[in-house]
């Protein structure tokens, strides 16, 4: 277990950790540097070990235990009744040893129609174990604390017709961050929130020469909710509401082998917080014009700030288009036992630059499966380079059968 001592307020220190990325790039000029700031950063973490590995993809892939955190719609196209899902990801092992996610996600058919479904998640981020408030005089830290956050929440997903969906998810996030630090008389109180989401998903077989292929769609807009603050309501922080757009085609190869490729677009729907260096601070007018711009962000409601999000940018419509991430993802899939996996995920260097690679496997024998992901940033000092995730996956279609057997 790595300690570390920190003087900074704790909700510094994952805005730094998601941030550090884009400092390595030494093209970007200050005044061009602006990510979209928001409380709570970890729930847009992949959980998973197949999205990850195809550049953080997921919107319009085939539906698997893990659509909770991608498109919660695929669901209701599920192929097998239910099933669980156990993710574990150790984060920024490049820096730290004792920072992680853990997920646990799954979900169950209701009803015989095969038309609805029921889901879960529960995921839980450890920032590992600080010490703040420095040290006595014999050495002895004068607190030790074990920050995490936390996110538990409920979906439904209904086919609407035989080609789409919908689905909604309502969720509780908990970021515990709270400290008191003796040593500087800083402090930070746990932050509670509610969140939706809501999302579709459509799916078609068309044929192409004399193949049946299957291209599909969908969209999640997840974390529409209320905001977060750490300081008893002094500064308030928006959740990281995003809009996921994806599109997939999947096509055979030969008899038991198909391949598929897929394209995800991101964009946070978060107000862009005013910058000082964007204003004349040198006169008085410049000042107040800052203030009142500071002061409108701040008071600013969730649902305004979605609709704020797609034209606040100091740079206009060019600043805009760089806010959107792009996942580029394949896959292919043997007999559905064997997974090869790549993609890339970029992120303009101006809104944090985490761009990278990724890799990955599965292995699946009826009831469990088995996917890892690897990640290979494009900076080789980021901390996110080298990134692994590892999911387990029961299906309880293959359970029941083997159970069957068994009794028999």
């Amino acid at each position: 277990m790595m300690k570390r001592n920190l003087f900074i307020p704790l909700s510094f220190i994952l805005a730094l950790l998601f941030a550090f990325p884009a400092f390595a790039d030494n093209e970007i000029k200050d005044n061009e540097f602006n990510p979209v700031n928001t409380g709570v950063t970890t729930l847009s973490i992949a959980p998973d070990a197949r999205g990850s590995s195809m550049g953080n993809l997921g919107a319009a892939t085939d539906p698997d235990m893990n659509s909770q955190f991608w498109n919660p719609s695929k669901y209701a196209f599920g192929y097998s009744t239910g099933g669980l899902s156990l993710s574990y990801t150790p984060w920024l092992r490049k820096i730290v040893n004792d920072i992680f996610l853990a997920n646990l996600a799954g979900y169950w058919k209701l009803g015989s129609g095969d038309n609805q479904a029921l889901s879960a998640s529960l995921r839980y981020f450890s920032l590992g174990e600080v010490t703040t408030g420095g040290y006595d005089d014999g050495g002895t830290a004068a607190m030790t604390i074990n920050p995490y956050e936390f996110a538990i929440d409920l979906g439904y997903s209904r086919k609407l017709s035989e080609k789409f969906s919908m689905g909604v998810v309502l969720r509780y996030i908990l970021s515990d961050l709270s400290y008191n630090n003796t040593y500087t008389g800083e402090s930070n109180t746990a932050a509670s929130a509610f969140s939706v989401d809501l999302s579709g998903y459509y799916v078609t077989y068309p044929m192409v020469g004399r193949n049946e292929c299957q291209f599909s769609w969908g969209f999640d807009i997840s974390n529409i909710g209320t905001k977060v603050s750490y300081d008893h309501g002094a500064n308030n922080a928006f959740l990281p509401t995003n809009l996921r757009l994806g599109a997939n085609f999947m096509f055979p190869l030969a008899d038991y082998n198909t391949l598929s490729f897929g394209l995800d677009l991101n964009k946070l729907l978060v107000p862009t917080k005013p910058r000082a260096k964007d204003y004349d601070m040198a006169t008085a007018e410049g000042q107040a014009e800052y203030q009142e711009a500071l002061d409108k962000w701040e008071a600013m409601s969730p649902i305004t700030g979605i609709f704020k999000s797609f034209s606040d940018a100091p740079g206009g419509a060019g600043e805009e288009l760089k806010e959107i991430n792009v996942a580029v993802g394949a896959e292919y899939a043997y007999n559905q036992q064997f997974f090869a996996r790549l993609g890339y995920n970029y992120e303009h260097p101006s809104k944090g630059g985490r761009s990278y690679f990724a890799f990955g496997a599965g292995f699946s024998l009826n009831v469990v499966q088995l996917d890892a992901s690897y990640m290979l940033a494009t900076a080789q000092s980021s901390p996110l380079d080298q990134t692994l995730r590892f999911t387990l996956t029961f299906d309880m279609d293959g359970l029941s059968d083997l159970l069957g057997k068994r009794r028999r």
